[in-house]
């Protein structure tokens, strides 16, 4: 098994100190390399970004920001963090972004903070739909400090009903607008939010934690344009390291800033900020957007397979890395179907289906295109798949071909 040079550091110092905890580390490397990352929301970050969260910045505090901290000796990573802002603003013509955000969740919760208070209507895509937890779950802060409305998707075709957004926000005129999804695998038409949001006098707020890898190789709409504020991952597609950002103009600027630090966060976490600095710079580069692209193209294949295979694939389709189909006509609900795919080596998640009490599969296919893995790759997986689902294959026969497939990609090589 192969592991990166960051990896194999870390384990030789590991394998002296915490023998136990060295194990680990070789287990998950081996697993990851060994079976199928179908997990929308999973990637491999580059050796680069690994590098950077393995460095010494990860021993600075360093709350505050980039000439006005509150700690001393802040010198070396202020100009960290001030790479990491001016990629960002360039990869996605922002006027200004805040890259301290821990998580995505924690960007959205900043965004909220910025903008709204306890108590105010947000209209979001209803959780049913793909709506994540930050858009108004009774389980989450969004849903106990704010009066959520859930605008829904068509019945027939899937995709969201901008009549039904508009409806709604004329009657509820809500203090902001969520466009953003967890399981939506077509473009979202930021435009026509624009225009709902200008009519009842609310903020645009867009959740891209999914897309925003797309966005920086050119293969999604960008939201920076029509959003008052933009939220974000830069793990995903986008190959970074696990955490948030947010985008925004310049007039908003100081009240992201003020609600990400000191309202919602401590000490930014600056070996995080350097490897997104890394990530930043690499999709910007003519390699990340041909990435990109074929993360699309290999979604495309996948899903169309899927749907000749006997998957409900929903809308049809895809724009994106994502694609949510129920298995239910090959005999099996979400569930069930997610747990032969994993004891095949296939890893992924079930998602809520559109107007259906069932459970549906959701992947994506950002992971394997790292890997390398084009539309042939991603006929082959369709079609073991099915056989999985259906019970035309043997577990460990599936096991040992999927074992085979991923070698022959190996996330990091040599």
């Amino acid at each position: 098994m192969s592991v990166t040079p960051v990896l194999e550091t870390a384990v030789d110092v590991l394998r002296r100190r915490d023998p136990e905890l060295a194990e680990i580390l070789l287990g998950e490397a081996d697993r990851q390399a060994t079976t199928l990352q179908l997990i929308a929301a999973e990637n491999f970050s580059s050796p680069a970004v690994l590098a950077a969260l393995g460095s010494s910045l990860a021993n600075k505090y360093a709350e505050g920001y980039p000439g006005a901290r509150y700690h001393g000796g802040c010198e070396i990573v202020d100009v960290a963090e001030r790479i990491a802002v001016e990629r960002a603003k360039a990869l996605f013509g922002a006027e200004h972004a805040n890259v301290q955000a821990h998580s995505g969740s924690s960007a959205v919760l900043a965004a909220y903070a910025a903008l709204l208070r306890p108590g105010d209507t947000v209209l979001a895509l209803g959780l049913p739909y793909g709506g994540h937890l930050t858009h108004g779950s009774p389980a989450n802060f969004s849903g106990r400090w704010f009066d959520f409305v859930g605008y829904g998707v068509d019945a027939e075709t899937g995709l969201i009903d901008y009549d039904q957004v508009r409806t709604l926000a004329r009657t509820h005129r809500p203090k902001a607008i969520v466009c953003g999804s967890i399981a939506y695998p077509r473009h979202i038409d930021y435009a026509c939010f624009r225009e709902v949001a200008d009519e009842v006098g609310a903020y645009l707020i867009a959740d891209a934690a999914h897309p925003i890898g797309l966005v920086a190789g050119g293969a999604a709409p960008n939201p920076v344009p029509y959003a008052d504020v933009v939220c974000a991952t830069t793990h995903k597609v986008l190959r970074g390291p696990r955490g948030g950002m947010i985008l925004c103009g310049a007039d908003l600027a100081e009240r992201v800033d003020r609600a990400v630090f000191p309202f919602t966060q401590g000490g930014a976490q600056m070996h995080t900020i350097a490897a997104k600095a890394v990530a930043f710079g690499e999709a910007a580069t003519p390699a990340f957007t041909a990435y990109a692209h074929q993360v699309v193209a290999n979604a495309r294949v996948l899903a169309a397979r899927l749907a000749a295979e006997g998957l409900v694939v929903t809308t049809g389709g895809t724009d994106t890395h994502l694609v949510t189909a129920d298995p239910a006509p090959l005999g099996v609900d979400g569930r069930t179907a997610r747990g032969r795919l994993a004891a095949a080596g296939m890893v992924l998640d079930c998602c809520a289906l559109p107007h259906a009490d069932v459970r549906g599969l959701r992947l994506g296919t950002a992971a394997v295109t790292t890997q390398g893995m084009g539309e042939t790759e991603m006929v082959r997986i369709a079609v073991l798949f099915a056989q999985v689902l259906r019970g035309e294959a043997e577990s460990q026969k599936a096991r040992e071909e999927v074992r085979e497939l991923a070698g022959g990609f190996p996330p990091y090589p040599g």
